[in-house]
């Protein structure tokens, strides 16, 4: 709950902003509903929820006007006037932003600090909850993370990848990117610095067969690799330096590079047990994989590396065995390691809370606050999808996978809005305007699906969908 301290002296600003009209004076002292969940929980209708910043919120299409809320509510903090239920907190902090005197606080942080100290004192501090501002909590996790700043995402990691956990996309197909793979493969020693001596070659087209970018082809009984300095038509080659390149800055391979994170939920998620983590480390057992039919594991992987293999009986490929081949390929600029990835719950103060982050956490471990959330790092399993997903990439993470807002819809009910305008305030657009008849609309152009506004609402009169595409 929010909370007043002694620097309050009655102004009501905070009043006059509450959406829900949570907060009233008590002997000159602003006081609010204290968010305990029990109008909730003797709700008939199920039309009072706890929404992702921890609040309560009303939902006037279920909500009767019955009073059983406004009776048992213990602080008398409840109200009914003109059918629409009143005084329940949402926990929006709209509050402590009104207060000129900075005497509003979020009461979570107060009392967290004093049940920590509590528990200390009796050895009991193990039971408390942890904090997410205390530097040494975070969680972690250990797997191969690559280094993008060295990474040329030449696909040599990729090749030598048993479990075919790692994805490489690169923009210019056709072309050398220095793997050496071909190098690596060649039975007679005839390539070397990516040059084919042809007097050593035996045209046996091994390395045709296995470059994992098809740079690499056949003409006039020669071999002959595209280089990224060449302009290429299919499989003629125009001339050396013909392309547009104007140095190797220009010519340089770019694109993306994504593999396991060893978070662990494909093995959660899998119905059979054919997944399991040993010593911290995926494994699969085939025999027992091949007799799924939801394939519910593939579903949970966050970074979609995770697949049904293409050889019959083998079940899944895309999961880390963290054999560490990949470190050992990657030879030159070893921008492939095993790494331990920690994260304290922090964020930037990029955060527009559109809530998108507690919604598909798969450990319901984030709860969204007002330009930031909290996260229970009991339950994040470093999975990464909350970074993955969101919009303004105020979340860190390491992979480059990311996901996008492709399209969606936002319509705001009349006959449930409040006209308390927190949809406006909150929205990071400014797509959210008040009409000369006073009702509230949303402007599809300017839009960005975000959910914001749908997180603020009190009222639950946001109307709102999103669907996602994968953008990297």
């Amino acid at each position: 709950m929010f909370l007043s301290t002694n620097k309050c002296e009655g102004s009501g600003e905070c009043i006059k902003e509450c959406p829900t009209e949570a907060i009233r004076l008590i002997d000159g002292k602003a006081f609010s509903c204290i968010t305990c969940g029990a109008c909730a929980e003797a709700c008939p209708n199920r039309a009072i929820f706890k929404n992702k910043y921890g609040g309560y919120v009303v939902d006037r299409a279920r909500c009767n006007a019955c009073g059983v809320c406004e009776f048992t509510c213990p602080v008398n903090s409840i109200k009914i006037e003109e059918g629409v239920v009143k005084g329940i907190c949402a926990r929006c902090g709209i509050c402590v932003d009104a207060c000129p005197h900075e005497a509003r606080i979020d009461a979570f942080d107060i009392i967290e600090d004093r049940q920590l100290q509590f528990l200390e004192s009796f050895n009991l501090a193990i039971q408390a909850p942890k904090r997410v501002s205390t530097a040494k909590d975070e969680v972690e996790r250990i797997n191969v993370v690559t280094d993008l700043d060295k990474c040329t995402l030449c696909r040599r990691c990729e090749y030598y990848c048993p479990t075919e956990a790692i994805i490489v996309n690169v923009d210019q197909k056709g072309v050398c990117t220095e793997c050496r793979i071909c190098e690596d493969i060649c039975p007679a020693d005839a390539i070397k610095d990516t040059t084919i001596d042809n007097e050593k070659c035996t045209l046996c087209l091994k390395c045709v067969k296995e470059c994992p970018n098809n740079a690499i082809y056949m003409k006039d009984f020669q071999v002959n690799i595209k280089k990224p300095d060449m302009a290429v038509e299919g499989n003629e080659i125009i001339g050396e330096g013909a392309a547009d390149t104007e140095g190797m800055e220009n010519a340089a391979i770019t694109g993306s590079i994504v593999s396991c994170l060893n978070c662990g939920l494909c093995v959660e998620a899998c119905e059979n047990g054919a997944l399991r983590m040993v010593d911290g480390k995926i494994r699969c057992d085939p025999s027992i994989c091949t007799e799924c039919e939801t394939m519910a594991c593939t579903e949970a992987c966050p970074v979609g590396t995770l697949k049904p293999s293409d050889i019959p009986g083998m079940g899944l490929k895309g999961y880390c065995v963290s054999c560490g081949r990949c470190v050992k390929a990657c030879d030159v600029n070893e921008a492939r390691s095993f790494k331990k990835v920690t994260w304290d719950g922090s964020i930037t103060d990029d955060c527009i809370s559109c809530g998108i982050c507690a919604e598909i956490c798969p450990k319901d471990a984030i709860t969204l606050k007002r330009g930031t959330i909290e996260v229970d790092l009991h339950k994040c399993i470093l999975c990464e999808k909350c970074g993955i997903h969101c919009p303004v990439d105020a979340i860190p993470k390491t992979t480059m996978r990311k996901k996008s807002i492709r399209d969606g819809f936002t319509l705001i009910n009349d006959k449930l809005c409040m006209k308390c305008h927190l949809c406006e305030k909150i929205c990071p657009e400014e797509a959210i305007s008040e009409t000369e008849d006073g009702r509230l609309v949303v402007d599809e152009t300017n839009c960005i699906y975000c959910g914001a506004c749908s997180n603020a609402c009190p009222a639950r009169a946001v109307i709102f969908e999103r669907e996602f595409e994968e953008s990297v």
